[in-house]
């Protein structure tokens, strides 16, 4: 029995188990405790991969598993946290059950990543994890402030699924050597993001995602131009 082959599947399903408990610490109101859970499940949903290319130990199964996975992490989650942020708004209770829309995007999402060939060093939309991170800050951040959140959330929402499934172009974290020229983008981005957690810790992590977001759009501007 060739046990590594399942190495990086046994780090989905902590993925998958950890996940779990991020959506309902979310539907219990625990949003410091939610964020420690998601982020400990995109620490997990790093190391599978990582673990599969150090041990050859790429799998049908695994790929399936893991976007199963990252579905309730990535994807359950943030609509959880929309839904319940949106329940403590002045807005109609129904509209609430809208946060889910994140949920929807995030799958569309998912499954479009698994056919784009596209992705394989880079974003096309925003990364699920991005997204579950964002909503995390912003619970975070705008926890108890009813006027904000109902004016707020909802165009966030809507937002935010649009960005999941765009076509805009995106940097991943992936560094294939260490030099400035090559990784000019994701070093401005990570020292942006340490002056950040300096200045406002937790609060930092939504504004870092938006960090990122302009950050890949100037990327892209560029990117466009130089072709021309």
């Amino acid at each position: 029995m060739n046990i590594k082959k399942h190495i990086p599947n046994s780090i989905t399903c902590c993925n998958l188990f950890v996940g779990v408990l991020a959506v309902l610490s979310a539907y219990n109101g625990a949003f410091y405790h939610a964020l420690a859970f998601v982020l400990l499940s995109a620490v997990f949903d790093f190391l599978d991969g990582m673990m599969a290319r150090l041990l050859n130990a790429y799998s049908d199964l695994g790929k399936e598993l893991d976007s199963l996975a990252d579905m309730i992490s990535f994807g359950l989650f943030p609509g959880m946290i929309a839904f319940k942020m949106l329940q403590d708004t002045l807005l109609p209770g129904w509209v609430a059950y809208s946060g889910f829309l994140l949920t929807v995007f995030s799958a569309i999402r998912l499954a479009k990543f698994n056919i784009d060939e596209r992705q394989t060093s880079s974003f096309i939309g925003l990364a699920t994890p991005a997204n579950a991170l964002f909503w995390t800050g912003i619970a975070i951040q705008f926890e108890g402030q009813q006027d904000w959140n109902t004016y707020l959330l909802l165009p966030l929402v809507l937002l935010f699924s649009y960005l999941l499934v765009c076509e805009i172009p995106m940097f991943s974290l992936k560094f294939k050597s260490l030099a400035w020229n090559e990784n000019k983008i994701r070093y401005i981005f990570l020292l942006g993001s340490i002056l950040l957690l300096i200045v406002f810790q937790l609060s930092a992590i939504s504004i870092i995602i938006l960090w990122y977001l302009l950050l890949s759009f100037i990327d892209s501007i560029s990117c466009k131009k130089n072709k021309n």
